[in-house]
């Protein structure tokens, strides 16, 4: 996995004729919740410029030579406003430095009891001025929940937090490396999509022919050390006593080559040919091999659906935990917001507390089930749940997308392969908006309630079309 957004530039914003003092209680302030967070900033310091404000022109060219300097470490941008604030400093430095990273803005509340000349700030109002002139610039900035917030409130470190991981997503997608192994099921005309439009917005697709992955596969030696590593590394990772020594081999191999694959080209996420040559050609099924890379942060789905991993990456790096590619498969009873959630075995095992390494018995009826071993066999239980999905419309030439939250349920499932039960409110609404809209049949799931950091990046930083399927209001 990429590194996470650890580094944030500051702007200290200050307006001459307010008390300067603020400034340098809002740094000691940041200095405290940074530390605790784990962040690090880039600002001025007191040396540079008056408290290391940014007040003036020169403080404007001064701050954005420094976060130009630091072009590759800066993730976002935190505007704070321990006072009025100026509006022009704010966006000159923004647009100087040119950095087009994802941007919050905060300003301090005021003491009732200190309106006075020593101590009242005027944020209230001044980052009404520093929104309105990021507005004129085209530039794309984030607002805290309360219009104005202490640092050290509770409310704010959730809104850091949240801002943070919009900037892992935004970081993440734009240079994000996808391969795709194989060609696309013949059936599946789902899972098109257009490089050119992923191209277009900073995303690569390295593609290689199956052949070349199985062909490699079969050239490693029974004696090879790494052969027996990844025979061991199987069995610690999911029950496998059921599968046959052969076909173990066979699944170590897939994997050694893909794990090679991943690390020479640098990818971020895989998206695989996951039958029927697989299974024809080499005699197992790659499921194992994709759900132990999405459990180690390299997100892996089938039938080579590459915007559908593009979504797994998406989620990801929203959540910090792996994600997993889906169908929408069942309807739950006469539950109208209620479905299962099923795939015949890949999720990552974070997903399934009784995993166990099988084979694949829908597909073993017209593959022979011995070619088939590989899959998983597991439950999912209760937990949050974001789901959502990543597509490119490939007649508007845009990239569209739709997320929301749920939840996942322990209500009884009689059934085999990788299984969830999913309660959505207005679940009969989604399903409506997701044919209606021409969405595939694959959704992506993580154990998340992470919706809404999905939306701020899509629409706001990267310019997708976000449908939000929100719970209605109470």
């Amino acid at each position: 996995m990429k590194s996470t957004a650890t580094h944030l530039g500051v702007i200290l914003g200050n307006r001459d004729f307010f008390p300067d003092k603020l400034v340098g209680e809002a740094r000691a302030d940041l200095t405290r919740i940074f530390a605790e967070l784990g962040l690090s900033p880039i600002w001025l310091t007191p040396e540079e410029t008056k408290l290391g404000g940014v007040e003036t022109h020169a403080d404007a060219r001064k701050c954005a030579d420094l976060f130009r300097r630091h072009r590759d470490a800066i993730s976002g941008v935190l505007v704070c406003l321990p006072n009025f604030g100026d509006e022009k400093g704010v966006a000159d430095t923004l647009k100087l430095a040119g950095l087009g990273v994802p941007v919050l803005v905060q300003g301090y509340p005021d003491d009732l009891d200190r309106l006075d000349v020593v101590r009242r700030r005027d944020s209230f109002c001044g980052k009404i001025s520093v929104c309105n002139n990021l507005r004129q610039a085209g530039i794309a900035y984030t607002l805290t929940t309360k219009h104005v917030v202490h640092p050290l409130d509770a409310s704010f470190r959730a809104d850091l937090q949240r801002f943070v991981a919009v900037c892992r997503v935004v970081r993440g997608l734009r240079g994000a490396r996808i391969g795709a192994v194989g060609a696309r099921p013949g059936a599946f005309n789902t899972v098109r999509y257009s490089e050119k439009i992923l191209e277009r917005h900073g995303i690569s697709v390295t593609t290689v022919d199956l052949s070349e992955i199985l062909g490699a596969a079969g050239k490693i030696a029974d004696d090879d050390k790494r052969l027996v590593s990844k025979e061991d590394e199987i069995k610690a990772y999911a029950n496998a006593t059921a599968v046959p020594p052969v076909k173990l081999a066979q699944m170590a191999r897939l994997g050694l080559v893909l794990d090679d694959f991943v690390a020479a080209h640098h990818l971020d996420a895989t998206a695989i040919q996951c039958w029927t040559s697989v299974q024809a050609n080499h005699g197992c099924n790659v499921c194992t091999s994709m759900s132990m890379m999405s459990e180690n942060f390299l997100p892996s789905a089938c039938e080579v659906d590459v915007t559908g991993v593009l979504t797994m990456y998406a989620m990801q790096l929203a959540a910090n935990s792996p994600s997993a590619l889906v169908d929408w498969n069942n309807n739950y009873g006469p539950d109208p917001d209620k479905c299962v959630l099923f795939h015949c075995g890949n999720w990552a095992k974070s997903f399934l507390p009784d995993i166990k390494i099988l084979n694949a018995p829908i597909l073993g009826s017209t593959l022979g089930v011995e070619n088939t071993w590989g899959a998983l066999d597991g439950r999912t239980p209760a937990a949050p749940l974001t789901y959502g999905r990543i597509t490119t419309d490939d007649t508007a030439g845009v990239i569209r997308t739709y997320v929301g939250e749920g939840e996942l349920t322990n209500d009884e499932l009689k059934t085999f392969g990788n299984r969830a039960v999913v309660r959505v409110p207005k679940l009969q609404k989604l399903m409506h908006h997701v044919c209606r809209e021409g969405f595939e049949h694959h959704v992506v799931m993580n154990a998340s309630h992470t919706a809404g950091i999905l939306v701020e990046a899509f629409g706001r930083y990267l310019g997708w079309e976000v449908y939000h399927h929100e719970a209605p209001q109470d």
